[in-house]
């Protein structure tokens, strides 16, 4: 064909794309293009959403990188077209402005997206425009890692075991973009990359943080992991300790390749590349689950679940948003998602279990709230991860799997240093109150200048008690 566009939405790099790879390789002239969608943007309650920024200077690189990599290859330069609007009508209007004969895209699980993209190719099929969307974002997809009857699994180890055996170099392949990038084509006059003021948001301390956003950001945390993968299995769970990859964000925004990630652990092989392949193989997971159960957007996997009669506690709800129930662990998580917009996996678990299985606040009010505030939100995870906590999803465990915050706040952070970190008014307080600060004395509070009740609050629920509470509730749909 004589032209094609590239539609870019959760791919925002320039190598190894399978979308790119496809239109360059069927078009003389590659149009690219992004938009800030409206349909998004305008439903986000804060201004100051750090994801918008990190998308920002990750498409502001994106478009400097297609630019250099056109010329590279001996093109005349590239770059990218940026609008702000509903893309569901934006992009049938580029298609016809640049008289492009079909769009390419990357696939998206998420229901909204796949409606979204069936609008889209409806309108440019209206144009005699045809579309085209390909796998990218996960190595296995949809239909391609089945029960042997031929069924989606529903639990993650057998599914796990049947990726593992399916998995090979071909499907680990790279896609040679460099190879045709003098195709490349430069965006038309107007076209520059708004400001975030221009798209209605305001900047964010994300310059601050240790998540370099953009395709050099998602390079630099690569090395940084490689360095120490091997180590990953011991290390992964301790908050205060660099032991996890920090490449969600990327991953999520397809700042790097999944592909490429994936072929590193595999090839690498020792018990860390492979506990970490098994977070890479739990991602496609959740996507597979999505895909085949669009239900569980909104409501519980296993449908005998929506029958849970969770607690109405909006004080309750409130404390535990903002990092204020009594117990240091859930504090301080809560807090580093506040602060930070990222919070540690082992942390999530924690937080969810707790919200609940102690406080019996139904799953969906902390979806939602890890919804607004992770920069590494990605529906099928995050959905994925709080039906496992709340035991309403694919989950191979029963429903009296209850973490006791204290003891997994003793397991993982033992000398209280994550927990210091977020929570300054406990600085003080010894080690062997770190984790359970009410059972300190008068006079040991006092020394520590953590009073409780005053200085840091006191439980807001009994954990016995509580997890006696959780399980009559599960008995109750049992019944």
């Amino acid at each position: 064909m004589h032209s094609a566009l590239v539609w870019f939405r959760r791919d925002l790099r320039t190598h190894d794309h399978t979308a790119l790879y496809h239109a360059l390789r069927g078009a003389r002239r590659v149009f690219c293009a992004f938009v800030f969608d409206r349909e998004i943007l305008d439903a986000l309650p804060d201004r100051r959403d750090r994801r918008v920024e990190f998308i920002h200077a990750a498409v502001a690189e994106l478009a400097q990188g297609l630019d250099a990599l056109a010329r590279t290859a001996g093109g005349a330069g590239g770059g990218l077209i940026v609008r702000h609007g509903r893309a569901d009508g934006i992009i049938p209007q580029l298609a016809r402005e640049l008289g492009v004969a079909q769009v390419f895209a990357n696939r998206d699980y998420e229901p909204a997206a796949i409606a979204r993209d069936r609008r889209v190719a409806e309108r440019l099929a209206a144009d005699g425009v045809g579309f085209a969307d390909f796998k990218d974002q996960v190595i296995f997809e949809r239909d391609e890692v089945l029960t042997q009857a031929g069924q989606p699994f529903r639990v993650f180890t057998p599914y796990r075991n049947a990726w593992l055996r399916k998995l090979d170099g071909f499907h680990l392949q790279s896609y040679p973009v460099e190879k045709y990038a003098a195709r490349l084509a430069a965006p038309p006059a107007g076209h520059a990359l708004p400001d975030l003021a221009a798209l209605g948001f305001e900047a964010t301390n994300l310059s601050e943080l240790r998540l370099p956003p953009g395709m050099s950001g998602g390079r630099r945390l690569c090395a940084e992991f490689r360095a120490r993968i091997d180590r990953y299995r011991e290390a992964r769970d301790f908050p205060a300790v660099k032991g996890v990859s920090y490449l969600s964000p990327h991953l999520r925004f397809g700042t790097v390749s999944v592909r490429e990630l994936a072929a590193f652990a595999w090839h690498r092989g020792g018990v860390g590349a492979e506990t970490w392949l098994s977070e890479l193989i739990w991602r496609d997971f959740f996507h597979m689950i999505l895909w085949h159960h669009p239900h569980v957007a909104d409501a519980a996997f296993r449908p005998e679940c929506d029958r849970i009669r969770w607690d109405d506690a909006p004080e309750l709800f409130a404390a535990w948003c903002e990092g204020r129930t009594g117990y240091p662990i859930v504090d301080a998580a809560m807090r580093q998602l506040e602060q930070t917009g990222y919070m540690h996996n082992r942390l999530r678990m924690i937080a969810a279990s707790f919200l609940t299985k102690d406080l019996g606040i139904d799953w969906r009010l902390g979806e939602r709230h890890f919804a607004a505030k992770l920069l590494d939100y990605d529906l099928a995870a995050n959905n994925g991860g709080w039906q496992w906590a709340a035991s309403t999803g694919c989950d191979a465990q029963p429903y009296f799997r209850i973490f006791n915050p204290v003891a997994q706040s003793q397991k993982f952070d033992a000398q209280g240093r994550f927990i210091r970190r977020y929570l300054p008014e406990l600085a003080q307080v010894p080690d062997r109150f770190i984790h359970a600060p009410w059972t300190m004395g008068g006079l040991d509070q006092q020394a520590a200048r953590a009073r409780i009740g005053q200085d840091y609050p006191a439980p807001v629920v009994d954990h016995a008690a509580a997890r006696e509470r959780t399980l009559a509730r599960f008995a109750a749909i049992k019944g």
